[in-house]
């Protein structure tokens, strides 16, 4: 008994070296899917005013645009099986969990009040976090061009190739919709990329300097690709470092940030084959 429990004990210690395979695929969002999309946005949003019950019921509404990651189904081959089960595997494909939400809600129009909350969010950190230069800049676009919010949010975990897809179905999405005249004629992507900032000491000369480390690899493209940006600490409101996943101890220094981005919609294409080059290299 002792040994069973002291295996218990061990095995809620993360070493960093355990590895499980698992295959994921994209899927059209549904309505159980609610709680895992809210999750995902909390992440992202810390400890905000925004509505985010509200903002996944848009997301939910507009499911033809967008994906879920989902662990993908498997085949066992046991077709008797299957069939004594056929109801309860439906129930479990269904509110299976989500892993990820790549997606684009348009928030030009301030109908709905999430969207108020989130530019009034977006206004306030600008505010307080960017020069004289990016905050007109910030307010021009956001004031005078139509706006889509790009989510490319999933757990901490799960490999960055999964984002080409992703993100190419995305752009596929959108242009279906543009073309049946649905409003989805973005002209700038808003875009929160979420970051660890880590100090970093010279041996040689004792100095220290800052590595960025992102929480979404192919997001340093993204990045780089912006019009304008701007930063903000979340080392406040943030109380762990990544959902559903593991950071070692030894990166408890990591400080979290969130980065602002808007992005040129044209440059939708040219950002997908960067991340594909970006990814490829890695």
């Amino acid at each position: 008994e002792s040994e069973s429990d002291s295996d218990s004990d061990d095995s809620d210690i993360y070493t960093g070296n355990e590895e499980i395979q698992i295959d994921f695929e994209g899927r059209n969002p549904i309505d159980t899917d609610f709680h895992g999309i809210k999750q995902l946005l909390g992440q992202l949003f810390i400890k905000s005013h925004i509505n985010l019950s509200e903002l996944t019921d848009i997301i939910l509404a507009q499911n033809y645009i967008g994906s879920v990651i989902k662990q993908c189904e498997v085949d066992d081959g046991d077709d008797e099986m299957n069939d004594d089960n056929d109801e309860d595997d439906q129930m479990d494909d269904e509110g299976g969990t989500v892993f990820g939400i790549t997606t684009a809600i348009n928030i030009t129009d301030k109908h709905e009040e999430c969207v108020k909350q989130l530019r009034n969010f977006v206004i306030e950190k600008l505010d307080k976090n960017a020069s004289s230069e990016v905050k007109k800049t910030f307010r021009d676009i956001l004031e005078k061009k139509s706006i889509g919010l790009l989510l490319n949010e999933r757990f901490i975990n799960i490999p960055p190739q999964i984002a080409v897809p992703m993100l190419d179905n995305l752009k596929n999405e959108i242009r279906r919709a543009n073309d049946k005249k649905m409003p989805y004629n973005f002209q700038y992507f808003l875009m929160l990329v979420k970051y660890f900032q880590k100090e970093v000491k010279s041996k040689k000369q004792n100095q220290q300097s800052t590595e960025i480390l992102y929480t979404n690899l192919e997001e340093e493209k993204i990045c780089e690709m912006a019009s304008v940006s701007f930063d903000y600490s979340v080392e406040e409101e943030a109380g762990t470092t990544g959902l559903a996943g593991n950071w070692l101890e030894k990166d408890s220094e990591l400080k979290p940030f969130r980065k602002v981005l808007l992005i040129d919609a044209t440059k939708l294409p040219k950002i997908i084959d960067e991340i594909t080059e970006f990814i490829n290299q890695k």
